[in-house]
């Protein structure tokens, strides 16, 4: 294990920027899997002495650049002691599930019995709403939507009621190094509220108020438990909406942490781009708050956006600040069917091309229209088919929707139709939202392992077509749904995880729509965000420099590792 440090007093500045540089070096990785490296030990008595001067010039040079950072740290160095701690590298410690080349589906951790006092601060802080029951903790600690799975649960569940008996309840988890796994609607699929270590799960659902609407602004203040969809339950009666729209039970918190998106995020973006601010509880207890409400700002560092995405890897989101849109005066639902799946990527890409206002764009292949047929008793014809909405005036929106028939019959399309009345149109939408469940009732006995990769639109047709070449001629059963307007897709791969012929083809399909992906300058998650799942993948596509930059952020911010452990970043990389 490479040992990190805390500085102390009885050092000299000019030393301790020596030992400064010393243990930088140590951190480092010298190949790109630090598994098995030798590191330098700064713990060795050589290191520990010394000044400025034993360098060579070039060194010093260099060490001009860290000043800054060295005269922060040494301001605090009255405060705290030097000792090892553990650094952003875990190869040596307890074995974790995606690391590369991974293939394991239960995730394996370390486990320790909860400390008495932690419990009793725990009950000082949230009196009843500190859970004990197997039961409850058994639902908090297994996915509802996801294959994964995990050797431990959760050793309690709390109910946070407030932003102030969250700091509290953080800062005793940090107190007594306890991890915190953040638990929000449970629809994520990769894993990311599983409690591989026990610990806290923090329920968040409990804060779900609205604290704020300012109609003049377009924005709302609330809590991380509310959904969306009662969100825009809340907001319908003065004519506003929140755009995004990912699985139904999503919260708002939950989908700051995964940076989700939706069928809508080809016309209003993704939610880094739909949150003015955040308030969150840091791992040690502080909150704060990232951003005024202004819609734009160039102050500081832009930690909302660090945080959106970050899984509670960083922190715990106890208030977002989102913007708003205005409901679009009319729209229309157009659907078309299309020989093969080739020619309907190629309209998706030929209407955003064509500057058409289009706030979805859906395709669903064949065996997608089969698992919806079969789930809602219908008969839509079984090709591969595109869903579109156009937003605008009545008129606008009808034009456009014949602008959109022209693209399609040039792309071989037929059976176009669209409908206009909210209720037709709410049940068509309802369909697609239902996608997933309708898939897994396709195949009871099965579990789902959801592909997200995205890529640039204009590889979405021969990303799609490779993979889709692919999975017809596997063994097993796998529908395809995209959100076609910017490049995202998803494969609902269906294996029995009691069959290891299965899972194997399983994780071979996974790989290679991610790596076909990768190879076209893609990403292996467009929206559903890491985990666990797609940990192995994360070298190949950002680089292992761009992994360590990540690693030295969350050790950072939460140097006891307490904040949702063994997610996100992968357990191999050091710095």
């Amino acid at each position: 294990m490479v040992p990190s440090f805390r500085l102390v007093p009885s050092f000299k500045s000019e030393s301790r920027i020596r030992i400064l540089y010393r243990s930088l070096q140590a951190r480092r990785c010298s190949s790109r899997s630090c598994q098995n490296e030798p590191h330098v030990s700064t713990a060795d008595p050589k290191y520990a002495v010394g000044r400025i001067g034993n360098f060579s010039q070039s060194t010093q040079r260099r060490l001009l650049y860290a000043l800054p950072f060295a005269m922060a740290v040494s301001a605090g160095a009255c405060l705290v002691g030097f000792e090892p701690q553990t650094s952003g590298c875990e190869a040596n410690e307890t074995p974790r599930v995606g690391g590369k080349g991974s293939t394991e589906l239960v995730m394996k951790g370390s486990h320790k019995e909860l400390p008495k006092g932690f419990l009793d601060e725990l009950k000082a802080v949230c009196g009843d709403r500190v859970i004990l029951d197997y039961d409850e903790r058994y639902f908090h600690g297994k996915p509802q939507h996801s294959f994964h799975n995990v050797v431990n649960i959760p050793d309690v569940v709390v109910c946070p009621m407030s932003t102030e008996e969250v700091s509290k309840i953080v800062e005793a988890c940090n107190k007594y190094k306890i991890p915190i796994v953040p638990y929000g609607g449970a629809t994520s699929i990769e894993g990311h509220t599983l409690a591989p270590h026990g610990g806290l799960c923090i329920d968040m659902t409990s804060m779900k108020n609205v604290k704020a609407l300012h109609l003049e602004d377009m924005d709302v203040v609330v809590e991380p438990g509310i959904g969306w969809i009662e969100l825009n339950e809340y907001l319908l009666p003065y004519g506003l909406f929140f755009p995004l729209d990912p699985g139904p039970g999503a919260t708002i918190g939950g989908m700051c942490a995964t940076r989700c998106s939706g069928s809508l995020a080809v016309r209003y973006g993704t939610m880094r781009d739909n949150v003015i601010n955040l308030q969150v509880v840091l791992a040690n207890g502080d909150v704060v708050k990232t951003a005024s409400r202004a819609r734009k700002s160039a102050a500081g560092y832009d930690l909302t956006r660090l945080l959106i995405g970050s899984e509670g890897t960083l922190g715990v989101i106890t208030q977002v600040t989102l913007r708003l849109q205005k409901i679009p005066e009319s729209n229309v639902v157009a659907m078309c069917n299309f020989p093969t799946i080739k020619d309907a990527a190629d309209v998706a890409i030929a209407t955003m091309h064509s500057g058409i206002q289009v706030s979805r764009v859906e395709l669903l292949d064949e065996v997608q229209v089969h698992a919806i047929n079969i789930a809602n008793g219908k008969d839509l014809p079984e090709f591969p088919t595109l869903m579109f909405e156009l937003v605008g005036t009545e008129a606008y929106a009808r034009e456009q929707t014949l602008r959109v028939q022209n693209i399609s019959k040039e792309h071989h399309g037929f059976d176009f139709v669209f409908v206009e009345t909210p209720e037709e149109k709410e049940k068509l939408w309802k369909m697609r939202k239902e996608a997933l469940w309708a898939n897994l009732a396709l195949e009871p006995e099965c579990e789902a392992m959801t592909t997200d990769v995205c890529v640039p639109l204009s590889h979405l047709a021969e990303v799609i077509a490779r993979s889709k070449a692919e999975i017809d001629s596997s063994p097993l059963t796998c529908p395809v749904i995209a959100h076609a307007g910017d490049g995202n897709f998803h494969t609902v791969i269906l294996f029995n995880p009691e069959k290891e012929e299965h899972r194997q083809e399983a994780e071979r399909l996974n790989k290679f729509m991610v790596d076909a992906a990768l190879l076209l300058e893609g990403t292996c998650t467009g929206e559903h965000g890491v985990g666990t799942g797609k940990m192995k993948y994360l070298e190949k596509e950002l680089g292992i420099e761009a992994l360590r930059a990540m690693a030295m952020i969350k050790h950072a911010v939460d140097p006891n590792n307490i904040m949702n452990p063994g997610k996100l970043i992968p357990p191999h990389v050091c710095f």
